[in-house]
């Protein structure tokens, strides 16, 4: 049947056309991997059809060897990698080779800085894929056919990589992809077939798919005519090991296999920290390689992240699940369960309910938590690093894994008022053991900045006292302390809520002295309460604070004023409570408007302290202007209040 060519040329997607050209030019001392993306683009390709042959046999047209194959044109100046696996259509070649479809690409791409050694290792955190192969290639030629599909099916996709590509249909006899890398002269010595094997077999002898190559005969001469190099064409040798590294002996598998497995498996090209490799026998067999990067892949604070954890079912690749094999916030760990016990025909419908998969899923976070408490015991400096990449992560544990809340909660870091670091690094057990005598609760301030939470207005009572606070400037805190109300015994209490009780580290004297000024001061107390009956629930006198004026201070029971925000700002209705006013009355501008102001000039100043205390919670004005206006005024005030001091000491 003839073929509808159909040609057209499109441009890149912009962000592909930035990527390629920092590809070209950041990743020029690592250009083996080209070779390596390829292949596993490859691999991925053949596990597709191996999962969906199960379904459908016809898929695979009568030929069930899969295999990759690379070989080199020297005269052509090409190399050629090829796999029988599931092929893509017109669309999927589109979609796959003309955009980068993946969420993560803005960030990335905004945290580039132009040096390329830098840029480099943030590419690989990202990814390459098949973009790489322009690292070498002055043009790709992809040609490939969806495995079911016609011949005239077939697709031919073309590029020079340097803003637009050519999309064509032609016919493809066998199913499967195959890329034909055009080289120049600069690239030559990819046109070795020993180097080529020795790059396989570098980066991809753990692949459990035979990779191919042609035979060398070293004792040969070299074909002379079309007959005999065709006949030598047809002798292929594999290359790789073929044997799923996993299912191996640890004691065979070197450091350097794990760490090119990994590259694989998670598309990184950083080394992984560190891996778990179980072999597990009895009423369940399975096997299972993890891994926890060195460095945050991009799509990690994504709802569907584009990896996760790969299922096998003896050797055959079913899925890749991101959250049935491993929960959200271990959403970092990569790589891979084999399972002897499970059905090959699973899908996705009998996974949400198989006992068996769940308590794979238990262990294998059993094994991580164990890892990670090794690691803080024996490898403070390690975890320091991994809790500076993924601590924000590991936090949602304490809401999300109630089994393992008291074991993630000790994997936890905070800042704290004991050092003022800003970097986490004081464990709740680092908390306890410097608690002062007769301190029953762990104290914490959350604020939506590392500054805002050290300068909170509540911390003063607490560091007059010498009692530490632990300090929480991450959005998520709050919500994870929630879910944390106690650790090792202690409650966990929040300075900026409710009324404040220091309980046997209190002051009976500061507590009389409390209400006796509440007593005292009572007509202030309602008069403030008049001039902010719209904004306040309740006006009193502070037990803490020794420096500002006045504080906001929610209930005990209620959201934080900035989790509040984050919640409305996501479209959550909330409760319509009004937080508390606590004064400082020792302060002079409280104390100033206890001497008889008239009631304009008192709405004013009550208004500047509700605004201050606002600002100070890191709140929005709901009007900037009236209160810039309120400011001046009181300055003005007092500017001309020291001018007439002055011009009476003076006698003018």
């Amino acid at each position: 049947m003839a073929t509808d060519a159909h040609k057209e040329t499109l441009e890149f997607q912009a962000e592909v056309q930035q990527l390629l050209h920092l590809m070209i030019h950041s990743l020029y001392s690592n250009k083996d991997i080209f070779l390596r993306e390829l292949i596993s683009n490859a691999s991925d390709a053949i596990d597709k059809l191996r999962f969906q042959s199960l379904q459908d046999e016809s898929l695979l047209e009568g030929e069930g060897d899969l295999r990759i194959r690379v070989s080199v044109d020297k005269d052509a100046r090409t190399i050629t990698v090829a796999d029988n696996g599931i092929g893509m259509t017109r669309d999927e070649v589109a979609e796959n080779l003309g955009t980068i479809a993946r969420s993560g690409t803005k960030a990335f791409l905004d945290q580039l800085t132009g040096d390329q050694q830098k840029d480099a290792k943030l590419i690989g955190q990202f990814g390459v894929g098949f973009y790489s192969a322009f690292v070498v290639a002055e043009h790709v030629t992809v040609h490939t056919r969806k495995a079911g599909l016609g011949a005239e099916h077939g697709v031919r996709w073309s590029s020079d990589g340097k803003g637009a590509y050519t999309l064509e249909n032609e016919e493809v006899a066998e199913r499967g992809t195959r890329v034909v890398l055009t080289l120049p002269e600069s690239q030559s010595e990819y046109l070795d077939d020993w180097r080529l094997k020795g790059i396989i077999r570098r980066y991809s002898d753990h692949i459990d798919v035979p990779i191919q190559m042609p035979a060398q005969a070293e004792d040969k001469d070299e074909p002379e005519d079309e007959a005999e190099k065709a006949e030598a064409a047809e002798t292929w040798e594999t290359v790789n090991n073929t044997n799923a590294l996993w299912m191996r002996p640890k004691s065979e598998i070197s450091d350097d296999d794990y760490k090119a497995f990994y590259k694989h498996v998670a598309h990184d090209f950083d080394d992984p920290m560190v891996w778990l490799h179980n072999h597990v026998e009895g009423r369940q067999s399975y096997t299972s390689l993890l891994y926890i990067p060195k460095n945050p892949p991009f799509d990690l604070y994504e709802r569907e992240p584009a990896h996760g954890i790969k299922l096998y079912v003896r050797r055959v690749f079913i899925m890749e699940d991101t959250e049935k094999l491993m929960p959200r916030y271990l959403r970092f760990v990569r790589g891979l369960v084999d399972s002897d016990d499970l059905p090959l025909n699973v899908s996705r419908e009998l996974l949400q309910h198989n006992p068996l998969l769940d308590k794979i899923r238990s262990a294998s976070v059993k094994r991580i938590l164990d890892r990670l408490e090794k690691m803080a015991k024996n490898e403070p400096q390690q975890y320091a690093e991994f809790y500076g990449n993924f601590g924000k992560v590991l936090k949602e544990g304490v809401a999300e894994d109630f089994a393992n809340r008291e074991r993630i909660a000790k994997l936890l870091r905070f800042s704290t008022t004991q050092d003022e670091n800003e970097t986490p690094d004081v464990s709740l057990d680092d908390y306890i053991a410097r608690m002062k005598e007769g301190q029953e609760a762990i104290y914490y301030v959350t604020a939506e900045s590392f500054n805002a939470a050290r300068n909170s207005p509540h911390l003063e009572i607490f560091r007059k006292k010498g009692v530490e606070v632990l300090l929480l400037p991450d959005p998520v805190d709050e919500w994870v302390i929630t879910h944390l109300n106690e650790y090792d015994g202690k409650p966990l209490k929040s300075v900026a809520k409710g009324g404040l009780d220091l309980g046997d580290l209190g002051d009976q004297a500061e507590k009389k002295a409390a209400e006796e000024a509440t007593e005292s001061h009572k007509a202030l107390l309602e008069k403030l309460k008049g001039a902010l009956e719209d904004k306040v629930s309740e006006v009193r006198v502070s037990t803490r604070l020794t420096d500002s004026p006045a504080c906001l201070v929610v209930g005990e029971y209620d959201f934080g004023m900035g989790m509040q925000r984050l919640l409305k700002a996501a479209g959550h209705a909330m409760p319509q409570g009004k937080p508390a006013l606590e004064i400082n009355i020792d302060h002079p501008i409280v104390q100033r408007m206890d001497t008889g102001l008239d009631d304009a000039r008192f709405s004013d100043w009550a208004a500047v302290l509700y605004d201050q205390a606002l600002l100070t919670e890191g709140g929005q004005l709901e009007d900037p202007a009236a209160f810039v206006k309120r400011v001046n005024a009181l300055l003005t005030e007092q500017a001309r209040a020291g001018e007439a001091k002055s011009n009476a000491a003076r006698g003018d």
